[in-house]
């Protein structure tokens, strides 16, 4: 990936000093997004997840260090599986792997690949 990251964004990242005042900034401003954002929606409206098709909800969980669990959701026309995602406040994971283990459990959708990857076609 060096098109995409040329070898002179790491020599400068590796003459830095640490995290700077711009960065303290970016970093209070995410903290403040989940705390009046994602953080106060799931409190005033009394709720144990959120729940999202596929993995829509990572960046908004991963900001401000929330837990998340993805589990498969379904398939779409052409077969290919998507998953479903629930997220939630700093130490429900609990909850979550409960309310996950229930959707799966309710809905059975995963289904075994269809391939053996362990037997070539020699040997069958």
């Amino acid at each position: 990936m060096i098109k995409e990251f040329p070898q002179d964004i790491f020599l400068a990242a590796e003459a830095t000093v640490g995290i700077g005042d711009v960065q303290k900034v970016a970093l209070e401003s995410l903290a403040n997004l989940s705390k009046n954002g994602f953080e106060k929606l799931m409190k005033e409206n009394k709720l144990d997840a959120m729940v999202t098709p596929i993995a829509d909800a990572v960046p908004v969980l991963a900001i401000g260090g929330f837990p998340g669990i993805s589990v498969p959701g379904g398939y779409d026309n052409e077969g290919v599986p998507f998953g479903i995602c629930f997220g939630g406040l700093k130490g429900r994971e609990p909850k979550l792997i409960e309310i996950a283990y229930g959707f799966e459990h309710a809905t059975r959708i995963r289904k075994p690949p269809s391939v053996n990857p362990g037997k070539s076609k020699e040997s069958a």
